[in-house]
């Protein structure tokens, strides 16, 4: 198939361009940089444009081109998709939207989902905008027959990435550091809520096996791992694989919002509550999608990354100074 990536440089589209490639697909990737951690596959075609910008993109660029599938991973809010759709529509046999998991409903009715549970996310400007991408292109799809097809990935995650629910996306090294320094780790509630962690390969396994799909034309698919772990098991599987004995604190997500303003969208509206995916729509359409990589093995690989790379081993300090006034404050609170 001939492909075009709208993004292919991050942690989800890096892994499906990788994948892309070695299964002989003809790869195209509209990027506006190139990206230290994951560089694009050998035999990509880069094209230099950004689409955050309308005269970003050269006019031209894509003139005659034709794709099996584009595949945007760059789109945020409604005003992005639809920039996106004046560029991208007429060269696409199907367009592919890479949404969140994060836009369903929080808190949720039911701790199991599936791709029917509303969309519905107060806490999460992220999430509201994806939805509505998402309103967006179904309605052009029932209007237009526009071929569309919509994926939800939950917290996915690679070598370069270590996704803490108290940790910095931007410096993961950040909770490895405290760890190596006998520094305690912050887990939200009890640690009880239930959670699912996808390693970028595994869903790539499953995202290109809707490409060219008929199936897949004007439907929703999460695509997720089947490995249900508590946020404690999270936790302590993050220790082993540092070789330390877990130093844990359990605090209130309200707590940790109080001193973490990021914290209202990625914890109260998202990670604070037990989410446990129903992969059955995904697997009946893509029968070999299975994911291999559990955490304990993913978070030993993304160790080792950082090991090998040595320059990505940084530290969020705002973050961390934040993460010690909440355990200094806790102590405080104590009975002496």
């Amino acid at each position: 198939m001939r492909l075009l990536f709208a993004g292919g440089t991050g942690i989800i589209s890096s892994a499906c361009a990788e994948l892309a490639a070695a299964r002989g697909h003809e790869l195209f990737i509209l990027t506006r940089g190139r990206s230290r951690k994951h560089p694009p596959p050998d035999g990509a075609v880069l094209l230099d444009a950004d689409l955050g910008d309308e005269p970003g993109v050269p006019s031209g660029l894509l003139a005659g081109m034709q794709f099996d599938a584009v595949l945007d991973f760059l789109a945020f809010t409604q005003q992005d998709i639809e920039r996106h759709l004046q560029l991208l529509r007429d060269k696409a046999r199907q367009f592919v939207f890479i949404s969140s998991a994060s836009v369903y409903q929080k808190p949720p009715a039911s701790y199991l989902i599936d791709e029917t549970t509303p969309l519905e996310n107060v806490y999460s400007d992220y999430a509201r905008g994806k939805i509505a991408c998402e309103n967006h292109l179904l309605r052009l799809h029932r209007e237009s027959g526009l071929p569309i097809t919509i994926v939800r990935p939950s917290l996915t995650y690679g070598p370069s990435q270590i996704p803490l629910v108290v940790g910095s996306w931007s410096h993961p090294w950040t909770v490895i550091d405290r760890i190596k320094h006998g520094r305690p780790l912050i887990v939200p509630g009890d640690g009880t809520s239930l959670w699912v962690m996808t390693w970028n390969a595994d869903f790539a396994k499953g995202l290109l096996g809707l490409l060219g799909n008929q199936a897949a034309i004007g439907e929703v698919f999460h695509i997720t791992s089947d490995e249900v772990l508590t946020w404690d098991q999270i936790y302590r599987q993050t220790f082993e694989a540092v070789g330390a004995s877990p130093v844990i604190l359990h605090l209130p997500s309200e707590v940790i919002a109080a001193y973490w303003p990021h914290a209202h969208s990625s914890l109260l509206g998202d990670k604070v509550h037990s989410m446990v995916f129903d992969n059955r729509k995904i697997k009946s359409v893509v029968p070999d999608f299975d994911c291999e990589v559990t955490w304990a093995e993913g978070v030993r690989r993304a160790i080792n990354w950082h090991h090998s790379h040595p320059q990505f081993q940084t530290v969020d300090h705002q973050l961390d100074a934040l993460m010690e006034q909440m355990v200094l404050a806790h102590s405080r609170s104590l009975p002496s």
